[in-house]
């Protein structure tokens, strides 16, 4: 086990270094000059200085080789110091800090969601092969799993405005305020699909191994034999899913936290790139990165909690 772990740690650190040694080349090769940007977007009585840029790049350091540049990046990120912001000089570190408990906990509570609930919906619906509720929850699986979410947020939120007469409440007021309902909603809807599957398909599984049929035929009740002996091997696939529930509940914070007006990394994400604002985005890039493949870590860490056998069958193959 600890072998196991040790091996998937020593992967992970330079497969975060990889990504942002890419992107910041990006930045540096491909994106432009962002001094520059950033004067071409400022309003029109700004003065377009060439000395006033190039000494703003002097003092900003972009006017240093790209290794340079990148290993003294590194340095600051090691120290936790993501430097400050071209735009408002704002320390970016202040910035990620206000933006970070929105989105960590909206995604949280939506993967937590969709887990639980896609999982027992999941288990119904094989319980109850080909009858009307299975047909329902998988038909809903498949309606939800085609609508993306930037169709779903403005049809939810025309459907309660129009439809149903509701005022959709906008903003931060912490996790349990009404207001995060409709997004949690909008974020949920379209990753529950996957888990909904896998859970049914899983049960199905379960339930045509051969300990199952003995159990059914010695009277056992179906809530023990569910709890028993379906959930834990069920739940080995479910889990498999949460990596990608993670990048999903990322990506898709960007568009939601921009509809609904919630100040996270998403709404932070648009405002960088539209600004040009490379030390934010750098900076979110690391945090996206660093979440999505720490999460993908314990999935792995998980299967042989899960089941023992993955561990040896992961073993063998590394």
């Amino acid at each position: 086990m600890g072998h196991y772990v040790l091996n998937r740690i020593l992967r992970w650190i330079p497969s975060v270094f990889l990504i942002l040694l890419v992107v910041y080349a990006l930045v540096f090769f491909g994106a432009g000059d962002p001094i520059k940007l950033i004067f071409l977007k400022a309003p029109g009585d700004v003065a377009y200085d060439e000395a006033r840029i190039e000494a703003i790049r002097e003092a900003a350091g972009l006017n240093r080789p790209f290794l340079i540049q990148f290993g003294d990046y590194m340095l600051h990120i090691l120290k936790g110091d993501f430097g400050n912001s071209l735009v408002s000089g704002r320390s970016v570190n202040e910035m990620i800090k206000a933006a970070v408990p929105v989105t960590f906990s909206l995604g949280l509570a939506a993967i937590a969601i969709i887990a639980v609930i896609g999982t027992i919906l999941g288990a119904i619906a094989a319980l109850n092969q080909n009858r009307w509720i299975d047909n329902l929850i998988v038909g809903f699986a498949q309606f939800t799993w085609g609508i993306p979410v930037f169709v779903a947020g403005p049809l939810i939120i025309v459907f309660l405005v129009l439809v149903l007469k509701m005022d959709v409440p906008f903003g931060w007021a912490g996790l349990f305020s009404p207001k995060v309902i409709v997004p949690l909603i909008v974020m949920g809807l379209n990753p529950m699909a996957i888990i909904i599957r896998q859970a049914r398909a899983g049960v199905l599984e379960v339930l045509s191994e051969d300990y199952i049929r003995t159990a059914r035929s010695k009277g056992l009740p179906t809530k023990t034999l569910v709890f028993r002996h379906i959930l834990r091997p069920v739940l080995t696939p479910v889990v498999s899913q949460t990596g990608l529930l993670v990048i999903g509940a990322l990506n898709n914070s960007i568009l939601i936290e921009k509809v609904f007006g919630l100040p996270g990394l998403g709404w932070l994400t648009e405002n960088a790139i539209t600004r040009s604002d490379y030390p934010v985005i750098l900076a979110i890039v690391f945090i996206f990165s660093f979440v999505v493949m720490t999460s993908n870590l314990l999935v792995d860490i998980s299967y042989p909690l899960l089941d023992p056998r993955a561990a040896s069958k992961k073993k063998g193959e590394d």
